[in-house]
């Protein structure tokens, strides 16, 4: 039995300029197109649309899925690659899903998040690009600066250091809440454990390196409104606290 492009349009709950698209790109072409120009559609071509659109669902481009089913007709095996691959999504989409609920438990409680829990799911180079994505092309954008061109993203490393982060930041901000001040010997040693672990990790960890930055992080927009969601306040109270921090070096 053939079906036009309108039934399967229906049946498999795509638009019919979708599957006009992927004739046209020659990823799905119907059986038959009739004189009149219509398409029809048979079991064969409902079941490579049903593999287009689970890779779909695991965010494949539609040209690399092509490529993926190119003079393939072994569907048990395509389904059973496809199968293990969702699978995979959902365990990673369980932990994402479980730390966001954990730091949705812990912003209604008004307290900080354990850093080492805060990045629990972002552990592969794929999660990772993913999450600094819109960073980076802010900073693309705005200076010509890609964080994902210069080097392989190594996950292990970015836990580490976003939970180190994560934390120094948090106890920043718990200090500017505590209305401790900015050059306090105490905010003046969170800042130097900071610089210890940049340094141990192979990063620029000159007070002047982090004054610069701090000031950068209060200047750029984008940089500022991640702070100042945290805490208000805190981009500029942590370019004071870097800057007296050099200055008491001097």
């Amino acid at each position: 039995m053939r079906l036009s492009v309108k039934e399967v349009s229906e049946l498999a709950k795509v638009t019919v300029k979708t599957l006009h698209h992927y004739h046209k790109i020659g990823l799905l072409v119907p059986a038959e197109v009739t004189e009149a120009g219509y398409r029809l559609y048979g079991d064969g071509e409902l079941e490579r649309l049903q593999q287009i659109l689970f890779y779909r669902e695991l965010d494949f481009p539609l040209e690399q899925i092509k490529e993926l089913l190119a003079g393939r007709t072994d569907r048990g095996t395509i389904l059973k690659e496809q199968k293990e691959l969702l699978l995979r999504k959902r365990r990673k989409l369980g932990a994402i899903l479980e730390t966001l609920e954990q730091s949705i438990a812990a912003a209604e409680r008004g307290e900080p998040m354990d850093g080492r829990e805060m990045f629990r799911g972002f552990d592969s180079e794929a999660a990772w690009a993913e999450a600094l994505e819109e960073q980076n092309r802010h900073l693309k954008e705005s200076y010509g600066v890609d964080l994902l061109d210069s080097e392989r993203i190594d996950a292990p490393t970015l836990n580490e250091q976003a939970a180190e982060a994560a934390d120094f930041m948090a106890r920043m901000a718990e200090a500017l809440r505590d209305g401790i001040k900015h050059n306090d010997e105490e905010v003046g040693q969170l800042i130097r454990l900071h610089l210890k672990f940049l340094e141990r990790h192979g990063h620029p960890a000159r007070i002047a390196d982090f004054v610069e930055q701090t000031r950068f992080f209060r200047e750029d927009d984008f940089h500022r409104r991640m702070l100042e969601g945290q805490q208000t306040g805190l981009a500029y109270y942590l370019a004071a606290a870097a800057e007296s921090l050099m200055e008491a070096a001097e």
